[in-house]
């Protein structure tokens, strides 16, 4: 299917070729007819990739100190890597979508397929939405009418956040689609409506729908029309739906307002503000979050957890609601909004027309319908005359009709006598895997041969830029896939201990970026499914990190237990991210602490024989210590902490044996204290032995090699790290 993308980097759009999108639970398949181009957000996505690198920190300045942040802690190198990865990923564009349903995830009720529907999906011919995300389209209402119902629902909360009442004298500074959508629901809520705009043909459409208006152009004052226009009383109410940097709009919009006047900011502004110009008369500022209630709420958004409606009138999926019964019975008109139309294909067009000097207000893209079947959930990225190279097993098929086994995604095989060639497909493309496993294993010589996302968006941009030979969002594929010989999962820790099950079905060595499972049961399964044929290793990669190795070598002599203390300044993640839903990412503990419980269990070369947790009392109970003991008499201490700041260096290990001290900080200096022999090594750059570590796995599969981590020290970091996080601390 098609998409529409941008690069953040040049600020170019490009249509292109992707698998559809898989159904998730909770979730409708729906094919697009119409999409609508938000020309104020999407012009301003444009012209920050355009920028250079100057204007897009000034335009992020929180952004800019994170990345000055990590270049104290992490060196400049990986700073930069880091940065240049996240700018060259494309960005899916478009928010406001309509079509029909065509497959329904499970958990789904209220709609059926045939449905018209409007979504916040991206401009593409096909998209997975989650249900609170999708409302019906009434049939008075055409599709490209209800196009423009996710840019109605951006406005009617903010009049929602305003609450007008009858006979109301309320401004909207800037007349774009949202503004000029903003003063057609005014107006029918019985609202008087001031328009204010530089544009003159904004201006005309906005007295049109039944406002008065302000022509900057012109030099015409707001504040001195706004008088008027309040019977000198002020205004009751300033809606700001303009796009600028500047802060003029919100200070105009507090010198219009009455006593205890309220200002609204739909769009994006400057926000220098004048204390004396709201203390006076003590006015209410607040911002919208865009469509209503709802809006970045994991729970409702993701997992399709409603409101209950007697305590919240209006979400997200109500308000969408609400304008397509406002379009249904005549009271929002939005016909004269559209001002083009292009043909998906020409989408360049019409981001040129977006971009350009041009007048321009309602863009549409219409598509031309797609059929969806197996296939076009997959997408070859090489070139129609490019060979695609075979594996080992490939080129043993001849073998399947003798009678030999071969490769079955539900039965677990051996073929012994083939040869592996080491062909490597992904499951998973999200940032980690992009900017650090996907690069690692390149370098260590794997020719790529799938990679699956769960949108394809990812998985075509990894695809392209790392030479993979296709893409999908079918993971079933990698598993029947004769021509891989391992399989790298990157996805949600929630689908971990599932896809490693399925892959060692296959017959096919493993590499789980951590965790290797969330549950006990999960690990019990993992356990009676592995066979030593298969190699299953998971990416604790600081074992790994050529300081670590160093640190490890000159430990080899000593005698007696170790003291090992190891801090991580992990920082804090909010209590809505995915990776503290216990349910996907197990939480802190099971999602990153086993890395460094694996990093002591590496160093003291023994088990652990005993450990427990001690919790500071917070909210999120992320900072924590803990306690192990090893059957050599060693212990080590654990401090991880979620209450420091980002500028201070991440981790620190000091091991402590036979009279003097090994300290490592942060992967780029190790120092040795009365140790003989040995002071210091530092690097110029900070190495956790990602790269390393994926070519220890790559050379096992393709030599025939053991795991490079044993099996069982695997299971025995998982067991521990689960049990820690169950452990009351």
């Amino acid at each position: 299917m098609k998409q529409i993308f941008q690069s953040l980097k040049t600020g170019a759009t490009e249509v292109v070729e992707v698998p559809i999108p898989k159904i998730s639970p909770g979730s409708l398949l729906i094919e697009t007819s119409h999409t609508l181009v938000s020309a104020g957000t999407e012009r301003m996505l444009v012209e920050f990739g355009k920028a250079g690198w100057i204007d897009k920190a000034r335009l992020q300045p929180d952004k800019a100190r994170m990345v000055l942040d990590k270049i104290k802690t992490d060196g400049l190198q990986p700073t930069l890597e880091a940065v240049l990865s996240k700018l060259d990923q494309p960005l899916p564009l478009g928010y406001c979508n309509v079509g029909r349903v065509a497959e329904l995830g499970s958990g789904v009720l209220g709609f059926a397929v045939g449905d018209r529907i409007v979504t916040n999906g991206k401009h593409a011919e096909v998209v997975s939405v989650p249900l609170n995300l999708c409302a019906k389209v009434p049939d008075a209402v055409t599709d490209e009418e209800a196009v423009f119902t996710v840019l109605g629902a951006i406005a009617l909360q903010g009049i929602r956040l305003v609450q007008p009442t009858l006979g109301e004298a309320v401004v909207v500074t800037g007349l774009g689609l949202i503004g000029l959508l903003t003063v057609q629901l005014l107006r029918a809520t019985g609202c008087r409506v001031l328009g204010v705009d530089f544009d003159a043909e904004k201006l005309a459409m906005a007295r049109q729908f039944g406002a008065e208006v302000v022509d900057l152009s012109a030099g015409q004052s707001p504040i001195m029309a706004a008088k008027v226009f309040s019977r000198e009383r002020g205004v009751d109410a300033v809606i700001v739906t303009a796009s600028t940097q500047s802060s003029e709009p919100i200070r105009q919009a507090a010198l219009m307002c009455r006593k205890r006047g309220r200002i609204v900011l739909v769009g994006v502004t400057g926000l220098e503000l004048s204390r004396d110009d709201f203390f006076q008369k003590e006015l209410t500022f607040q911002v919208s979050a865009s469509y209503g209630p709802g809006r970045y709420d994991p729970n409702y958004e993701e997992k399709g957890q409603d409101y209950p409606v007697g305590f919240v009138r209006w979400t997200e999926q109500r308000n969408f609601e609400a304008v397509l019964d406002m379009m249904a019975i005549g009271a929002l008109d939005v016909k004269p909004l559209i001002s083009h139309r292009f043909a998906i294909e020409e989408a360049e067009k019409a981001y040129d027309l977006v971009g350009g000097s041009g007048s321009s207000l309602g863009i549409l893209l219409t598509y031309p319908g797609i059929k969806i079947n197996e296939a076009s959930r997959t997408v070859s990225l090489r070139k129609k005359n490019e060979s695609l190279p075979r594996s080992g097993i490939c080129d043993d098929l001849k073998k399947h009709d003798s009678g030999d086994e071969v490769p079955h995604v539900k039965k677990k095989i051996k073929l012994d006598t083939v040869a592996r060639k080491g062909r490597i497909s992904f499951l998973g493309a999200g940032n980690y895997a992009l900017a650090t496993l996907i690069p690692a294993f390149k370098a260590a010589g794997a020719d790529f041969q799938c990679i699956a996302s769960s949108t394809g968006v990812s998985g075509v941009h990894a695809g392209r830029k790392y030479g993979f030979a296709e893409t999908t969002t079918d993971s079933d594929r990698l598993f029947a896939d004769l021509a891989t010989d391992a399989v790298v999962i990157a996805t949600r820790h929630d689908s971990h201990a599932h896809f490693a099950l399925r892959a060692l079905q296959a017959g096919k060595h493993v590499f789980v970026e951590k965790p290797l499972c969330l549950t006990m049961d999960e690990l019990t399964e993992i356990e009676a499914a592995y066979d030593a044929s298969c190699i299953l290793m998971i990416g604790f990669n600081r074992r790994f990190a050529p300081q670590v190795q160093k640190l490890k070598s000159l430990l080899k002599n000593t005698t007696g237990p170790k003291s090992m203390v190891m801090t991580v300044n992990a920082g804090a993640i909010p209590s809505d991210h995915w990776t503290q839903d216990l349910e996907i990412g197990g939480g802190r503990i099971i999602g990153e602490v086993c890395h460094f419980i694996d990093l002591l269990r590496f160093i003291a070369g023994v088990p652990i024989s005993s450990y427990q947790r001690i919790t500071m009392d917070t909210a999120m109970q992320d900072t924590i210590t803990l306690q192990l003991t090893f059957i050599d008499g060693s212990i080590g201490t654990l401090h991880y902490f979620a209450n420091g700041p980002k500028s201070f260096p991440k981790e620190r290990l000091e091991v402590f044996a036979s009279g003097g001290v090994l300290q490592l900080d942060n992967y780029r200096r190790l120092r040795g204290f009365g140790w003989p022999g040995f002071k210091e090594m530092n690097l110029f750059r900070q190495d956790k032995g990602q790269k390393i570590c994926a070519k220890a796995f790559f050379d096992a599969v393709t030599q025939g090699g053991v795991s490079p981590i044993p099996f069982e020290e695997v299971i025995e970091v998982s067991r521990i790290s689960i049990e820690l996080a169950n452990c009351s601390g």
